[in-house]
């Protein structure tokens, strides 16, 4: 079907020019201002361009150093599923790809609507809940165990992650140990590392220090992906009134001024290797000092990063499917489906944080299978509607004549399942729903959560590869 025959639903915030806007003002805040590298190997690197070096550490960039870096960078990448090379997530266009949030200390129990820390236990038993439903497309670790080694809590996460899903990866980064033990263990699953780099089934997530400081350790594990030409997100997180000043135009182009930065580290080290764009543009509640999720700030903030990304052609990481509430509530069901719906709207690509509550301190189960039916939902939204002569049905419009019944017709039975059926909303009617329970979609959807974590499988991996991860993992 031509674009012509297809209305597509979008959302679009600036202009070309406007991103140039952006972009002409985190070149003046790099040549004029620049960041801290606190990396020799960095340093090293960044001396052999026509990068200022002054007062040991502060690198000053000349745009054509940005604007080079930014030509070396590839404007696709895919990831794959365990085993597989079939591609599974594509992030180019206008695709859209959601996953789990990665590291929180608390999880929302659905069988005793309980807070507590998370267990080794948990972990599994959500990665499970990520692998059995098909709107998640990737997965993060949701919870850090508080029954697993506190040295090594990445390592650790990873390996259960890639033990009970087959969906793609994307691991929190800690030290360059712990990301040549992650990167090993996938190697493991992948039949080597020649096969993982052509079929990558993994992200590393790390992030420079706002404002402007690339830092020892994230500068570490930036070079190291790099080097293994696997995808890396580095993720920029200006904080406005906190780590970057209180205006959204200001805090953009600080937070892309770190993200152009790290990406010039990156292609110095490997021309061509695979780096997702990224900008978490957060704001400080200055009634609470904390961050704010639940925000049309926020949602502004992610579409202008996705316009961003674009500008520059580069794949993206995006937000959606939070909550500042503690619970699964009306706020949560409301701050998940805007954001949801942004995040379509916008074609951001790597749709990562589903299933946070309490702004990303505690994972929710029972959140993660509610965005999931709202995220099949919205599909069909940002579907659109087609415009051409089957949907049309010119003729059969005149077959049936005035005062006629469609129910029956050959073009009834073709497409009515082509239209959205709820999982948990209901449709009933009164008497019907009395006669059901009278349940409310927060019953039907803790049911649903804990029948779904209870009979939830993942396809084993081989032995000699299980104990080859495990082996890995505990070798420190």
């Amino acid at each position: 079907m031509t674009s012509s025959q297809q209305a597509i639903p979008h959302l679009s915030l600036f202009t070309r020019e406007q991103c140039e806007a952006v972009h002409y003002a985190s070149l003046e805040i790099l040549r004029r201002t620049g960041v801290r590298v606190d990396h020799q190997e960095a340093l090293a690197l960044l001396r052999r361009t026509d990068a200022i070096i002054t007062d040991g550490n502060l690198v000053r960039f000349p745009p054509g150093l940005v604007e080079w870096a930014l030509a070396q960078a590839p404007s696709r990448v895919a990831l794959c599923k365990r085993g597989a090379s079939e591609v599974a997530i594509r992030m180019e266009g206008r695709e859209v790809a959601f996953g789990t949030g990665s590291a929180c200390p608390n999880y929302l129990d659905p069988r005793t609507g309980q807070h507590r820390p998370f267990t080794e236990a948990d972990v599994i038993a959500c990665v499970r809940l990520v692998e059995a439903l098909p709107e998640m497309d990737f997965c993060m670790s949701m919870g850090l165990p508080s029954d697993l080694d506190p040295r090594a809590p990445y390592r650790d996460e990873f390996a259960l992650m890639i033990e009970h899903t087959t969906k793609p990866l994307v691991f929190t980064l800690g030290s360059r140990a712990e990301c040549e033990a992650i990167v090993a263990m996938a190697a493991a699953a992948a039949g080597g590392m020649e096969a993982l780099r052509l079929n990558p089934t993994l992200v590393g997530y790390g992030q420079p220090t706002t404002p402007l400081l690339h830092g020892q350790d994230s500068t570490e594990k930036l070079i190291f992906m790099a080097e293994m030409g696997l995808p890396i997100v580095h993720q920029s997180a200006p904080m406005m009134g906190g780590t970057a000043p209180m205006s959204m135009a200001a805090s953009l182009a600080l937070g892309n001024a770190e993200l152009l930065s790290g990406l010039v580290i990156h292609q110095l080290v490997r021309r061509g290797a695979p780096f997702i764009y990224g900008c978490g543009l957060h704001h400080m509640d200055m009634r609470t000092t904390i961050a704010v999720y639940g925000a049309p700030e926020f949602e502004l903030a992610r579409t202008a990063v996705a316009e961003m990304a674009r500008f520059y052609n580069l794949p993206h990481f995006g937000y959606a499917g939070y909550t500042d509430s503690c619970v699964v509530d009306e706020q949560a069901a409301s701050d998940a489906t805007s954001s949801i719906l942004v995040a379509l709207l916008s074609g951001q690509h790597l749709v990562h944080d589903i299933g946070y509550v309490e702004a990303g301190l505690t994972e929710s189960p029972e959140m993660i299978v509610f965005c999931a039916d709202v995220i099949g939902r919205l599909r069909h939204f940002v579907g659109g509607m087609a415009l051409d002569k089957e949907a049309f049905a010119l003729d059969l419009i005149h077959e049936i004549g005035p005062g006629g019944s469609y129910i029956a017709t050959e073009h009834t039975l073709n497409h009515f399942r082509e239209f959205w059926q709820p999982a948990l909303y209901s449709r009933q009617r009164i008497n019907d729903w009395a006669k059901r329970g009278s349940t409310r979609l927060g019953d039907r959807l803790r049911d649903k959560t804990i029948a779904l974590m209870e009979r939830a499988g993942t396809p084993e991996l081989p032995a000699n590869v299980l104990a080859e991860i495990e082996y890995i993992r505990k070798r420190g």
